[in-house]
């Protein structure tokens, strides 16, 4: 009996979907969902009990492999005093301390549940702060399920915004202008048009959303010179890339300082935590000090916390980021390798522990190229590599992740299977 496509079946019925997120469903690249039992460092189980290599971790958040000893050792001696007070503890204020100590744009941090809660919230901030309603974000960017985010762009690059999801007001999408990515001269028409509506910019800084994006040098640097100009709050989102392309998330790697920053996925271990911070005069403007109202009865959890704080304790240890970086170029560099044997067109990239995968002649560089790449064949190649117990992302538009647990055997065993797969397409 095949467990998976059972259980699938029978989520079907009281489940939406049969999933709880939508990319779980194999929409994107069809067949059964993969339900799973157990981890271990680089290793998943499924309910067959078939082993896999986990490219996903999560989607980020573990970045130290799965149920790694100390981060388990300390979830539950954590667990034994409560898993939740609703009420200040001293994990919170180490947890704070940590991030303002590790991300360099940030003085003062508030933490929530999700990275959806984190963005959502540091938008509400930066239109308190600047009295103004219009937001900014990017095409294939995503933020989260707020209302205010779930918005593609119009018919041209400075028309309002549509609702890209049944439920979002028309009234709520009319305040968010939706930009082409790494396109500086939209940034700067947009900006010469309407600078002083524009509340804030929401970006990632390393697009792992529409797969992995790197943003171009001068458009990152003239965003964060036209918000400085206009008085626009800059916000990276750093969900996915806070902690993940190097200690002080995409903006020490760059060099460039957002107004604020949202975090989450790795500052939880695998448990639930995000976080929005910035600068000490913006932040002052949430309640209960300053008027914009932001709460949550799990905020700051102690048992999240516990987990988030011993991955953190871990990756600060020396090469930690330069050997991550190496084993990912090494995964990528190989895939790249094994397609020329049979003339693919096939790319492939990483930043730090994130990295792209892309039926193309080049890496691309914003939502349209994403798009024009031949994700029929990333279906089929989905598929030959899982059955060869390979688990990357199910989808074309998903940035993949390598964890401190890989070693140079499974990224060996990774090609060999990949060597199969391509010369099956």
């Amino acid at each position: 009996m095949d467990r998976n496509k059972d259980l699938f079946e029978k989520s079907l019925r009281t489940i939406p979907g049969g999933v709880n997120s939508p990319v779980r469903a194999f929409g994107s690249v069809g067949g059964t969902p993969i339900f799973f039992k157990k981890a271990r460092g680089s290793r998943l189980w499924d309910e067959n009990d078939k082993e896999y290599i986990d490219y996903i971790n999560s989607w980020g958040p573990m970045i130290l492999g799965h149920a790694h000893p100390q981060v388990i050792q300390a979830v539950q001696s954590v667990a034994e005093d409560s898993l939740s007070f609703g009420a200040p503890t001293a994990r919170e204020l180490e947890m704070a301390e940590t991030i303002v100590n590790l991300v360099p744009s940030i003085e003062q941090v508030r933490l929530v549940s999700s990275g959806t809660e984190a963005t959502m919230s540091a938008i509400r901030v930066a239109r308190g702060f600047t009295g103004r309603d219009t937001i900014v974000k990017f095409e294939g960017c995503y933020h989260g399920h707020a209302d205010a985010l779930l918005v593609k762009a119009g018919s041209g690059a400075l028309t309002f915004g549509q609702p890209s999801s049944a439920g979002v007001p028309e009234d709520f999408a009319k305040h968010t202008l939706t930009l082409p990515y790494n396109d500086t001269d939209a940034l700067v028409e947009l900006f010469k048009k309407m600078g002083t509506h524009i509340a804030c910019v929401i970006i990632e800084p390393v697009v792992g959303n529409m797969n992995l994006i790197i943003p171009h040098e001068e458009f990152l640097k003239t965003l964060r010179s036209l918000c400085s100009e206009h008085g626009s709050i800059l916000i990276f989102d750093e969900v996915m890339t806070g902690f993940r392309v190097s200690l002080g998330g995409a903006q020490e790697l760059f060099g460039i300082l957002p107004d604020m920053t949202t975090l989450g996925k790795v500052i939880g271990g695998g448990l639930p935590v995000g976080a929005f911070g910035g600068r000490k005069d913006i932040m002052q403007k949430l309640a209960p000090i300053g008027p914009v109202y932001q709460a949550g009865t799990l905020s700051g959890n102690p048992v999240a916390l516990a987990a988030g704080l011993a991955t953190l304790r871990l990756i600060q240890k020396e090469n930690f980021y330069e050997d991550l970086a190496k084993m990912t170029h090494a995964l990528v560099k190989g895939l790249e390798d094994a397609s020329k044997a049979f003339n693919h067109a096939f790319s492939a990239r990483n930043v730090g522990g994130m990295f792209g995968l892309y039926f193309s002649d080049k890496a691309p560089d914003s939502f349209d190229e994403v798009m024009a790449s031949d994700r029929e064949k990333f279906k089929q190649f989905f598929h030959h590599m899982l059955d060869e117990g390979i688990y990357f992302g199910p989808s074309a538009f998903e940035a993949g992740f390598v964890s401190a647990a890989h070693t140079q055997e499974d990224i060996q065993t990774t090609l060999n299977a990949a060597q199969k797969a391509f010369k099956k397409l």
